[in-house]
């Protein structure tokens, strides 16, 4: 059993009810149970700042997300937060047992399955694809190491296929693609940078690292995700559906932002995600994806020399920095966490974990091509890892002004190149869709 504070908001209050005993979600090993802090890579975390997390999606909420969850596992003690609602219609409230689209955390599934290719012996980070994919890409230069490391060259197809929001979301929510039409958007165009060179996102990237999964094992994705990473770690919420369009279950619905100022939300909870495929098609929940990077971050998914070549990191924007599928954070504080974003229409994902894997936070605002809600959502790390704030010196405060003042950083799964709309107003979430 684990102690476990539950978190819950609405337009009107918010209740809090502490230490409730629950089952344990935790992977085997994770520590003993209540435990409040957890070994960072320097030190000890401080404990989370659970309110803080709340206040967080409660501020999500009033920026135009019609909900927003949290959870945190630390060491045994589980943290529940949840605001506003997952279906507009219903008025049906936001849960946590909600399954929803996990948008780019899905290139961690990716990556990993092609590091436990490469502990078998059957790939090379540093061998061209073309040696996997004869023909497929226009330079033998491009490896996989390039391709997992977003330092391949290849164009991102998303920011044309998504350059109008609505249109471009409709054009393509039913459509099946191949991963070869995939990449041949992406070859249409001429390549951001040489092989090797500076990291640049694109989704591009990891349509091939499917292809490169699919021609190494002779399955699909869905079976090797299914079979390397969901059956063994018992992820019971979490799904490659494609290249049908219903979430299963239990889930909360996406509703995409309109690039016109207060024009109505739109539901964008059923499509195919066939534009994404194993760049962005996993659907999940927070708490499976919390026992992910647990196992992923706490050696149980790779070898150590995989899991190291996985945190070779190069910089990826002032406060962040990226491996092998896998993006390391750097926050306020000086802590590092690490996983991924997600957004995808209608979902705006948060997946993290300390360096260890003992503490990690999903969390999930359902909506998207909204800039502020995304970037408020990164406070969620913040009050989980760094806890409560702290009496500001005068260096703090030029730190967080320089932060303040900065361009807004993207966290890309759709059409990275593109401005994400900041701060227009949105439909009321009384307006139905």
């Amino acid at each position: 059993m684990v102690s476990a504070t539950v978190v819950r908001g609405t337009a009107m209050a918010a209740v809090l009810v502490s230490l409730l005993t629950v089952p344990a979600h935790a992977v085997p090993g994770a520590g003993k149970p209540g435990a409040t802090t957890v070994d960072a890579e320097a030190g000890v975390l401080p404990a989370p700042d659970i309110t803080g997390v709340w206040n967080v999606l409660r501020g999500a909420r009033r920026q135009g997300a019609p909900g927003a969850i949290a959870r945190l596992d630390d060491r045994g003690a589980v943290h529940w937060a949840a605001v506003g609602v997952a279906d507009r219609k219903s008025r049906r409230a936001i849960s946590n047992a909600d399954r929803f689209r996990i948008g780019s955390v899905t290139k961690i599934f990716s990556a990993v399955v092609l590091l436990q290719l490469a502990d078998e012996k059957k790939l090379k980070l540093d061998a061209p694809v073309n040696r996997y994919l004869p023909g497929l890409l226009p330079d033998d230069r491009i490896t996989v190491r390039h391709v997992l490391s977003h330092r391949s060259g290849l164009h991102d197809y998303t920011n044309e296929m998504f350059a109008r929001t609505v249109p471009g979301f409709e054009a393509v929510r039913s459509k099946v693609f191949t991963y070869r039409q995939l990449v041949n958007r992406s070859l249409s165009k001429p390549r951001t940078t040489r092989p090797g060179g500076a990291y640049s996102y694109s989704n591009t990237n990891f349509v091939v690292a499917g292809m490169l999964i699919e021609k190494l094992t002779g399955h699909s994705v869905r079976t090797e995700y299914q079979n390397r990473i969901i059956k063994p770690l018992e992820l019971g919420d979490t799904f490659y559906v494609h290249p049908a369009k219903k979430i299963p279950g239990r889930h909360a619905r996406g509703y995409l932002t309109p690039d016109t100022a207060g024009a109505a939300l739109v539901d964008a909870t059923e499509q195919t995600v066939s534009w994404a495929r194993s760049a962005g098609a996993v659907i999940s929940t927070t708490r499976d994806l919390n026992t992910f990077l647990s196992a992923l971050l706490g050696g149980r998914l790779t070898s150590k020399a995989q899991l190291a070549q996985m945190q070779r990191w190069v910089p990826a924007g002032s406060t962040q920095a990226y491996g092998l599928g896998l993006r390391r954070r750097d926050l306020s504080c000086g802590i590092s966490v690490y996983g991924h974003t997600g957004a995808v229409q209608g979902y705006y994902t948060y997946a993290f974990a300390s360096k260890d894997g003992k503490r990690s936070l999903a969390a999930l605002a359902n909506t998207s091509n909204n800039g502020t809600v995304l970037n408020s959502m990164l406070g969620t790390l913040e009050s989980a890892f760094c806890g409560k704030p702290v009496k500001q010196t005068k260096r703090t405060k030029r730190t967080q002004q320089r932060r303040a003042s900065a361009p807004v950083e993207r966290h890309e799964d759709i059409a990275p190149g593109l401005r994400v709309p900041l701060g227009h107003p949105i439909a009321s979430d009384a307006d139905s869709n």
